[in-house]
């Protein structure tokens, strides 16, 4: 019996707890609710906001208004400086560095031990459930696992405390049997220098048997290129024979699904989405042929839904498949009815599974386009496979009115693999646009309100660069896909000039 089999055994239970989801949905999330009700009661959020009246659903959302960062930035910095029983009871030690906001170069996100075992964590043990279960000839337990991560530091130098990315976190508050089976070591995984750290991964992990990998797809990517180099080899099992499963999450697998094909030509492989963030775990691909997720509903996350056509945030039980909807939650972390600014489509209800369409910041709806990055992801898939192209990386922007006082939407995208008649791509892209979304396809009628987008070819490493430059390589920073605003794309053109 091989040591997968002996630790699968492990999983069992909870593969079968999973199995509630198909009915009791509902009844999971108010359980949940009820929790985080009752664990917060007596902090100053929850005294402010009466939640010991509090009885369900109803009295929480009279009580509890929507918030943005901006609302609740004031109580996370008290926390920050040392504070208990703020936001969440206790001392929260942890918090994870986010993106910006408008007024901030970085959020930095609560991650309470509640929060850290009980979702991240819980959502790392689910997502290797789901893999067993439906592979039960896997071998990912008689290898190692290469783990991504980015780096952390002091927190106001108060003991104890650190502020980084989510991944770095993680990877300091491991159990330490977990360290027995991955790669590279601590030390390693947690360098600031992304540059440094991506060559001493691949001298680390390149002689090892690795079966699985762990990580944010572009910057997986970037590591493994390296080791390539490094060894000489061609394709990734010549390296790792025993490679199978790549977790994979952070950004949209599409653009790069091709490339990793190239790279892994084993038929064993398998490749499994998970929704991760610095707020929270939320989903996990249950199915390799559906690549909607399914919603975690009994971590300590309650989810409410903001239809992004108008109207007043729904609970789970509320949602229909098919709308757009921005994503509200209340966190054991001490989030709460926080807006995530992810957007996510239902696919099912029984149980709930999603996809991400996109950010709610990260549309184009410059001329009532309503643009939205599944569009883009699916336009661009279909351009690549006509054309035999390879997109590593992109964004675009509107662009408002030219010297003829034309509008448009520009792209600048940086190929792995160039079209041979970028105009024959731009074609393409273009009408799989207009045959996906309705809105883009009415204000392209006869190119009267919008002319016929337009794609600049950015050189090599251009994104990486501008990423360093800003000092945001590696780690969970990604690329803003599409924008009402020329901030980014601006920077990024003088950057390819």
């Amino acid at each position: 019996m091989s040591l997968t089999q002996i630790v699968g055994k492990v999983f069992v239970p909870r593969q079968h707890a999973l199995e509630r989801y198909q009915q009791e949905g509902e009844a999971l999330q108010r359980a949940v609710l009820n929790h985080l009700i009752q664990s917060a009661k007596d902090t100053e959020y929850g005294r402010n906001h009466a939640f010991a009246a509090v009885k369900g659903y109803d009295d929480f959302i009279s009580q509890v208004p929507v918030n943005t960062y901006e609302e609740l930035k004031g109580d996370i910095d008290r926390m920050r400086q040392g504070e208990t029983d703020i936001l969440w009871p206790g001392r929260v030690k942890w918090y994870a560095k986010s993106s910006g906001t408008t007024n901030d170069k970085s959020k930095f996100i609560p991650v309470s031990n509640e929060g850290l075992q009980k979702i991240h964590y819980a959502g790392g043990r689910d997502s290797v459930a789901i893999y067993l279960r439906n592979n039960p000839q896997s071998r990912m337990f008689d290898g190692k696992g290469l783990i991504l991560g980015g780096s952390h530091a002091p927190n106001y130098n108060l003991k104890d405390s650190l502020v980084g990315d989510l991944s770095a976190i993680l990877i300091e508050n491991i159990n330490p049997l977990v360290n027995l089976v991955r790669v590279p070591k601590k030390q390693t995984a947690l360098l600031s220098d992304f540059e440094v750290k991506r060559e001493r991964i691949a001298k680390e992990a390149m002689n090892k048997n690795v079966t699985n990998i762990s990580g944010v797809p572009s910057w997986m990517l970037s590591v493994l290129t390296c080791m390539m180099e490094m060894t000489g080899k061609k394709h990734l099992e010549e390296v790792w024979p025993n490679i199978e499963v790549f977790f994979h999450g952070g950004v949209a697998f599409t653009p790069y699904r091709k490339q990793y094909e190239q790279l892994i030509t084993s038929p064993r492989m398998h490749y499994m989405e998970t929704y991760n963030a610095s707020e929270g775990f939320f989903g996990i691909q249950d199915d390799p042929a559906d690549k909607s997720m399914l919603l975690m509903l009994d971590y300590g996350v309650f989810y409410e839904f903001i239809p992004m056509d108008g109207g007043d945030p729904v609970p789970l039980w509320g949602v229909e498949t098919g709308k757009n909807y921005a994503m509200v939650i209340s966190t054991s972390c001490g989030l709460w009815r926080y807006e995530i600014g992810d957007t996510v489509q239902f696919t099912s209800t029984n149980p709930y599974k999603f996809i991400i369409s996109g950010r709610t910041k990260h549309f184009i709806n410059a001329f009532g386009e309503e643009l939205i990055v599944d569009n883009a992801e699916q336009g661009l898939a279909y351009a690549c496979e006509q054309t035999g192209a390879e997109v590593l990386e992109y964004t675009a922007a509107p662009v408002f009115m030219d010297a003829n006082a034309k509008c448009r939407h520009q792209w600048l995208i940086e190929f792995s693999k160039r079209p041979q008649d970028m105009q024959q791509f731009a074609d393409l892209l273009d009408k799989r646009l207009q045959e996906i979304n309705s809105d883009y396809e009415a204000k392209r009628y006869k190119d009267i309100t919008l002319q016929h987008l337009e794609i600049i070819e950015a050189r090599p490493n251009l994104f990486n660069d501008w990423l360093k430059m800003r000092g945001k390589l590696g780690g969970q920073h990604k690329v803003p896909r599409l924008s009402n605003s020329r901030d980014s794309i601006d920077q990024l053109l003088k950057l390819n000039a």
